[in-house]
């Protein structure tokens, strides 16, 4: 039957197959694969939508193991029935995505040529999959890139193709098929998109939808830019819009729309902003946004899509008391000072931010995202753009510590060798409009060969400071010369390896301002970074979720990183600069009865951001505060000035940012063991710096008897002096800023002190930081440090948490 080598042959002659052998080879072969074929048509099954499309929630837990909040699936999917679907979306479909669906087989060969030619010329494409192909894929299969299912898929195809009616698969596919936005199936997508009913879509809002089953990701016009930076708002409009336009003359091309109709479409259908879900209000929503994006950027399986679609348990780290705790210290500001009724052109569009972090972790275990999850979309934990201000400057006195200033008669690149490491004590030129230089002595200049003269806060000339009480009273002309004299790039390198990302909230490190905070990291960054002075320099990266788990199966797990960032030595005396700063300083209103604190105060040029950012040795928190021009519907929104706002007449980070971290770090740290933070060794050499002069005695460690450039000017003083009665009020409310203190506050005192009131000074004696009609960091006619002249209508001092001013006190 089969002669091969064959029979009487020689040569090649023997070995070349006769014609009957290659054709009965040919024959069986195909006849091998249609039995295959067959087999396999017959033995898959028809996809069952109900069972191989179910969506689920996906679980969040608190910190205990507590639910927070079963959302993110997709719960809103709402089958509705063929005719319950408009005639223009299915029109909008077919004209999409396969224009021979009515009468094909399932499968399309010209469909696939002409997708893949569209895509060699650059044209738009339709897929190169049918309608029932994607219908099969969305109900049926896995996602999963094989052989195996591409084989099932086609078999499949064909069995639904023979088997189930036209109208079935359209209904199915669009009831399946995922819009984005957490919404599967044309109902949800119109209620998520229109906020109405299918039944009630236009065909342009048909147009719209049906652009959105190529890749919600990429023509949603609210963007996506948390999975992909390049799905901006802005791109995906042009795409969605393009794409729009070329479905609606499709479809006139097609037949299923007069051109009459057309021509009258001409304005994109621009759907409305996203809206969380109620059950997300509150700081809820941004929580879970939070550990979602997390996650999402963690693990390298699982996608939006897959999120989406719902069956994680996602196990953050949040602690849902401090949550709280935080939140009402943000709203009690907002109840007692914001009013934008009464005060609609300072007071309106307020924004707070917050986030607080375990130091020896770096879980974030609270943060403010906003006001509500469900009316403000933008979480402010995160990165808004409102600038640090002041808060920057230890990052510069780290670098001066870690790296030191250069040799001004040597090159710009020089090793520690050449360098000198950097004491607290050193001196610097502390004048308003400080003409800043060169390491190297000469006049900085810019590429408009302009000079830079540094302003500190109310034009404030400290002449020279050590900078300790540089630090203290926030003078910015010493911390700008100082990282020019460092270096800019040093000081960008400290604040990375404190834990900012080098990223687009980065500001120009090239020029001197930058060391006085005109970066915008945000306030998780923020506080994750100090949190590295906390820990002696051990920085350990914030993270929101520990664990993830599927089916019970644990998908994803956090792995601590922790590096070292600095030197104990180095940390440790950053933190006792700070220390002073919230003991001395201008943190004075976020001291804590009976433990230590850690921080710094950070106002901006036009007073359009204000911040608080400190720790104690185990919880880093940082408070921001900023007001926008417009509300979110603006995509362009613009930082607006903060003067009057809250019916003040500057906004100070030692004002209401100090206030609400007061209040958050007072209630999360009760009954937590009350620590110290380490004892700082010796540092570094004493330089002099700015036009200083040249070596002179260390300054004294006590306080600088100037004003804060951080903090508010003090009122008019009374023109009749009066004495402290040395019993405090028990009568004052905590936001009454003219109630009249005893102890170092009240209606004439300034901050930290004032006019006729000496801040911790005694009682006309001008004892401890007191002074003539004034406390040493009071308003007018300020004493001399230590009050060593006679203190003469000095305030009692304080014992708690005052010493006067914005946010003093029954105890000063």
């Amino acid at each position: 039957m089969i002669d091969y080598p064959r029979y009487g042959k020689y040569g090649f002659r023997r070995w070349l197959p006769s014609w009957k052998l290659v054709s009965g080879l040919c024959v069986g072969f195909l006849g091998m694969l249609m039995g295959v074929a067959g087999v396999s048509y017959a033995l898959v099954d028809t996809p069952k939508i109900q069972n191989a499309a179910k969506a689920q929630n996906n679980v969040y837990y608190w910190a205990n193991g507590d639910q927070m909040v079963a959302t993110g699936g997709v719960v809103n999917r709402q089958v509705i029935s063929y005719e319950q679907i408009p005639v223009a979306m299915r029109n909008a479909v077919v004209a999409a995505e396969n224009k021979s669906f009515w009468t094909d087989r399932g499968i399309d060969p010209k469909g696939i040529g002409r997708a893949v030619f569209n895509m060699a010329t650059g044209g738009q494409t339709q897929g190169g999959s049918t309608i029932t192909q994607q219908y099969v894929k969305n109900s049926h299969l896995t996602q999963d890139q094989t052989l195996s299912r591409k084989f099932k898929e086609l078999f499949i195809t064909l069995k639904v193709a023979g088997n189930e009616d036209k109208r079935d698969v359209m209904a199915g596919y669009l009831n399946v098929s995922y819009y984005g936005r957490g919404a599967s199936g044309i109902q949800a997508a119109a209620r998520t998109y229109y906020d109405k009913d299918a039944t009630d879509l236009t065909p342009s809002e048909c147009a719209f939808l049906a652009t959105l089953l190529k890749g919600a990701s990429y023509f949603d016009p609210a963007g996506a830019t948390d999975i992909d930076k390049s799905a901006t708002a802005e791109a995906n409009t042009e795409r969605a819009t393009d794409r729009w336009k070329w479905i609606l003359d499709e479809q006139v091309k097609d037949g299923t729309m007069e051109k009459a109709e057309r021509d009258k479409i001409t304005e994109f259908p621009m759907p409305k902003p996203p809206r969380k879900d109620a059950k997300l209000g509150g700081q809820t929503g941004y929580l879970v946004e939070l550990a979602r994006k997390y996650f999402l950027a963690n693990n390298k399986k699982y996608t939006a899509k897959d999120m989406e679609l719902g069956g994680f348990e996602i196990h953050t780290t949040f602690d849902e008391k401090k949550v709280k705790q935080l939140s009402a210290a943000v709203d009690k500001v907002y109840k007692a000072k914001i009013r934008p009724d009464e005060r609609p052109k300072t007071d309106t569009h307020v924004e707070f931010g917050g986030a607080s972090v375990d130091t020896k972790t770096g879980a974030i275990l609270a943060t403010y995202g906003g006001q509500d999850a469900t009316k403000h979309f933008t979480n402010n934990a995160d990165a808004t753009g409102a600038q640090v201000g002041s808060t920057w400057k230890p990052f510069v006195l780290a670098a001066a510590m870690q790296y030191g200033v250069r040799d001004p008669k040597l090159g710009p690149d020089q090793d520690a060798s050449q360098r000198t490491v950097v004491s607290p004590e050193s001196i610097y030129n502390g004048d308003n409009k400080l003409r800043i230089k060169n390491y190297n002595g000469e006049v900085w200049r810019d590429k408009d060969d302009n000079e830079w003269l540094q302003t500190n806060d109310g034009d404030y000339d400290h002449g020279e400071i050590d900078l300790r009480h540089a630090m203290e009273q926030s003078a910015n002309s010493p911390f700008v010369q100082l990282g020019m004299d460092v270096g800019t790039d040093k000081v960008k390198e400290a604040a990375v390896n404190a834990g900012l990302k080098d990223d687009d909230m980065m500001a120009d490190s090239t020029v001197p301002s930058f060391s006085i905070g005109t970066s915008s990291p945000s306030a998780i960054r923020m506080a994750g970074a100090y949190a590295t002075f906390a820990t002696s320099g051990q920085q350990n990266p914030t993270y929101s979720v520990t664990e993830v788990k599927k089916k019970g199966e644990v998908v994803f797990k956090h792995k601590k990183q922790p590096r070292r960032a600095f030197s104990p030595l180095i940390a440790d005396n950053v933190t006792d600069v700070l220390k002073n700063v919230v003991e001395n300083g201008t943190g004075k209103p976020a001291r804590l009865p009976g433990r230590e604190a850690a921080g710094k105060t950070g106002t901006t040029d036009g007073n359009k951001s204000a911040w608080f950012v400190g720790y104690t040795p185990q919880l880093s928190t940082a408070i921001s505060m900023f007001r926008l021009d417009d509300d979110e519907t603006n995509t362009k929104r613009k930082f607006e000035e903060m003067f009057g706002t809250g019916g003040e007449k500057k906004i100070h980070g030692n004002s209401f940012p100090a206030s609400i971290w007061h209040d958050y770090m007072t209630a999360a740290m009760k009954g937590k063991k009350v620590l110290s933070f380490p004892e700082p060794q010796p540092i570094g050499e004493t330089v002099w710096g700015g036009g200083a002069a040249s070596p002179s005695p260390t300054p004294s460690p006590t306080p600088s008897p100037t004003p804060s450039s951080e903090e508010p000017e003090p009122p008019t003083p009374s023109p009749t002096p009066t004495t402290p009665s040395p019993t405090p009020s028990k009568t004052c409310e905590p936001f009454d800023w003219d109630c009249n203190n005893p102890n170092g506050g009240g209606a004439n005192a300034g901050a930290d002190g004032g006019a006729n009131a000496g801040a911790d000074g005694g009682a006309n004696t001008g004892t401890t930081e007191g002074g003539a009609n004034g406390g040493a960091d009071g308003g007018a006619n300020t004493g001399t440090t230590e009050g060593a002249t006679e203190g003469a209508n000095g305030g009692n001092g304080g014992n708690n948490n005052g010493g006067g001013g914005l946010w003093s006190g029954a105890n000063g």
